[in-house]
């Protein structure tokens, strides 16, 4: 069993790595992708604790990025990336500072707006991370019994983008995020195998022939936010424009969205082989 879609504490998980690969361990699953957002620190340990609880890690990434002509956001998995390349730091440090930075302004709006929380209480759960998510203000927020889970009222009365029927959060705070074409060059320069994330959830079917001129190479077709309409449409454009497909949970632990045990969209283990062809054929036309 294989899932191409799970992160640790060192984004927005509420577990560790080693608690992760546990938990995949527990669960069947042989090969697992930590897909950690903006960020390879950690595969380096991954690896090495993969290979003590014989499990496979690939190591990935998933980049927060922006689709500019039609001005919504797409997430980028990379695959097979190389843990610590330049590129990748390069590209997505500043958007882990504009985030953190982002972070404290909504902590600062939050205690503005009279709940009694604060910084120090959000970082607590960041430990060994990269920065605040706002997954770690809501937990705070939950601990202080202001809400009973992650999600739902309070999370769209603070943190809502606004727009078509929905008011902007009170401690809404925009980020700029990266140029989807940077995001898939930067991948491709890393090593690694760039693939369309969840494009049900940003509705980015539309600009897959373009992003395959550019060195896309795969899409993830099964997903917990894919229900069989998106699941069909990744799998129309897989087969027209050759990508390969893959599967995973998007695995946050007590801040995922949905409820999903690791393993559970898994694409077959022949996806690790075409993912690995295309690596190499990366590297080859890269050298």
């Amino acid at each position: 069993m294989i899932d191409l879609h799970c992160h640790t504490k060192v984004s927005d998980n509420s577990l560790t790595i080693e608690e992760v690969i546990l938990l995949a361990k527990e669960k069947g699953v042989t090969h697992l992708a930590i897909t950690d957002h903006d960020t390879t620190a950690g595969l380096q340990e991954a690896i090495e604790l993969g290979e003590r609880y014989g499990i496979e890690i690939i190591p990935g990434i998933e980049i927060s990025a922006y689709d500019l002509k039609r001005q919504t956001r797409a997430h980028i998995l990379g695959f097979y990336v190389t843990p610590g390349h330049q590129a990748i730091y390069d590209l997505c440090q500043p958007m882990i500072n504009r985030r953190h930075q982002a972070s404290i302004n909504m902590v600062a709006k939050i205690i503005e707006a009279g709940y009694e929380i604060t910084w120090e209480e959000v970082e607590q759960f960041t430990a060994g991370g990269t920065g605040v998510y706002k997954q770690h203000i809501m937990h705070v927020l939950l601990e202080k019994g202001y809400t009973d889970h992650i999600y739902g009222e309070l999370y769209k009365k603070l943190f809502s983008r606004g727009g078509a029927a929905q008011t902007q959060g009170i401690a809404f705070e925009s980020i700029e995020y990266i140029d989807v074409f940077d995001a898939i060059k930067a991948i491709r320069e890393a090593g690694g195998v760039p693939v369309l994330a969840h494009p049900g959830q940003f509705n980015n079917f539309e600009a897959v022939p373009e992003w395959v001129k550019i060195g896309l190479e795969g899409i993830e077709v099964k997903h917990p936010l894919h229900a069989e309409e998106e699941e069909r449409k990744a799998s129309e454009l897989a087969d027209q424009f050759n990508l390969v497909q893959t599967g995973g949970t998007d695995f946050h632990g007590f801040y995922g969205e949905k409820e999903t045990d690791l393993g559970s969209k898994c694409m077959g283990l022949n996806t690790i082989e075409r993912l690995k062809q295309r690596q190499q054929s990366i590297f080859e036309t890269s050298v």
